[in-house]
């Protein structure tokens, strides 16, 4: 059933009873019913984010920061919730956690990008001639639309207006400084073959967040798919138990 959220700010899948005891956070270019069967059966919300699925995006280029003080905002009337959020989602409640202590009690984390292992590389030579040269005003934003959509990645390319610039602004974050200071229960399954975040980048964040846990799906790739949606289901209800929710 659809719901909405301060005041509309955020649009939702609700399962079950009002307060939940899960909310669902879903991956870039992804939306709330990819937890559809993560949470059957359980109180819970799958929020759509703005700018995704039938959520108006925001009217400026948000951050994770400006995400998560939006989700905030919407779960302030439930008070201490369990997340499970899948890439985006998960960059989100990582913010959140580490700002808003009092309202996550407990987090199971797939797929997040929490760590970059090596710098990323540098545009080709050629391109970034181009970008110098649109600076100047000898080339034209046409033709540097059109060599960016050539280079850029399929969520770049999908994305339009300000989702592209919102991209663009949160892959570019560090996270390092908030994995620290996360003091909720956090289990990480992560697919095998993940290369939108890697397995040894989650080790490396899983390091840095008290008393995590990353557990490796074998097989799995980075979407909720091939044995990694059942095995994060299954990790929520463990956690659900621990907690006592």
């Amino acid at each position: 059933m659809l719901t909405s959220l301060a005041d509309g700010t955020l649009l939702a899948e609700k399962t079950g009873a009002t307060p939940p005891t899960v909310i669902a956070l879903h991956g870039w270019g992804r939306t709330g019913a990819d937890f559809s069967r993560v949470v059957d059966g359980l109180d819970a919300i799958s929020v759509h984010f703005p700018g995704f699925g039938i959520t108006p995006p925001p009217d400026e280029a948000w951050g994770s920061v400006e995400y998560a003080d939006a989700l905030a905002r919407a779960i302030e009337p439930f008070g201490p919730v369990l997340f499970v959020a899948h890439s985006f989602g998960g960059r989100v409640v990582t913010r959140l956690a580490a700002r808003r202590p009092e309202l996550v009690r407990g987090l199971v984390l797939t797929g997040v990008p929490l760590k970059r292992l090596a710098a990323a590389p540098k545009p080709a030579l050629g391109f970034r001639i181009l970008r110098s040269l649109a600076k100047a005003g000898l080339v034209s934003k046409k033709r540097m639309e059109a060599e960016r959509e050539k280079r850029g990645s399929a969520d770049y390319r999908n994305a339009r207006g300000v989702m592209r610039d919102i991209l663009v602004r949160v892959i570019n974050e560090n996270y390092d400084d908030d994995l620290v200071k996360i003091a909720a229960p956090t289990r990480m399954v992560w697919g095998e073959h993940d290369t939108a975040a890697p397995v040894d980048a989650a080790i490396a964040a899983s390091k840095l967040i008290p008393g995590a846990t990353l557990r490796v799906v074998a097989g799995a790739g980075h979407l909720l798919e091939d044995g990694l949606e059942a095995e994060v289901r299954g990790e929520l209800q463990a956690l659900m138990a621990e907690v006592g929710a």
